[in-house]
């Protein structure tokens, strides 16, 4: 899988693969699974709905496929955070995520909804199962790291550090929009950066130690 594909609208000259992420996405996030078909897909894709099949073997493969793409630049600054836990890792992952999300923000609503449906489900499976391949480090290490090292404070509980995290990255794309209209906010790019800054300013007067000066 390669990690830095991007996560916006193919180009005329993307190949076959990246146009049926890309339009399995669209779908997902709009449609019930089971009514999301491969033909209609490959509909979208302007593709054969051979290609599926090819390259990712069936649509619980290109379903799988479409959350690690999409997932992966979070990825890859969990490995970063978890290699090295500093400041500017534990800040960097909520900005990759900002800046990812506002491509697909239909996404983290999906997820939600997903992550409610029965345990037997195929999509909560498939998800569960890219979650846990993701963020299993989130978990339980790295938040013990970051107090360890001196990114949050001494004496947080980790867990409530981390379900305060993640709360603050995932609230601005689960909110209703209309309730978000209601109070003039437009989630942009312009907005997250603001968003970013003022987060760094409540975890800092909260649960994280300030930077240190370089």
């Amino acid at each position: 899988m390669t990690n830095n594909r991007k996560v916006g609208r193919p180009s005329e000259r993307t190949g076959a693969r990246e146009q049926l992420i890309y339009h399995a996405r669209e779908l997902f996030t709009v449609m019930a699974y089971d009514k999301v078909s491969t033909r209609l897909i490959a509909q979208k894709s302007g593709v054969n709905s051979a290609l599926i099949r090819y390259y990712f073997g069936n649509k619980e493969g290109l379903f799988e496929t479409m959350l690690r793409e999409t997932l992966a630049p979070m990825q890859k600054q969990i490995n970063a955070l978890m290699a090295e836990s500093s400041h500017k890792n534990f800040l960097d992952l909520m900005r990759t995520y900002y800046k990812e999300m506002v491509k697909v923000p239909q996404f983290p609503r999906l997820i939600f909804q997903v992550m409610h449906m029965p345990p037997s489900d195929t999509q909560r499976k498939l998800m569960e199962k890219v979650f846990n391949d993701i963020s299993k480090h989130m978990q339980d290490v790295i938040f013990d790291k970051l107090i360890s090292t001196g990114v949050l404070k001494e004496g947080m509980d980790p867990k409530l550090c981390r379900i305060s995290y993640i709360s603050l990255m995932v609230f601005p794309f689960m909110a209703p929009p209309a309730m978000l209209a209601i109070h003039g906010i437009e989630l942009n790019e312009a907005f997250l950066n603001q968003l970013i800054e003022h987060n760094i300013q409540l975890m800092t007067g909260g649960f994280m130690n300030p930077q240190p000066d370089i």
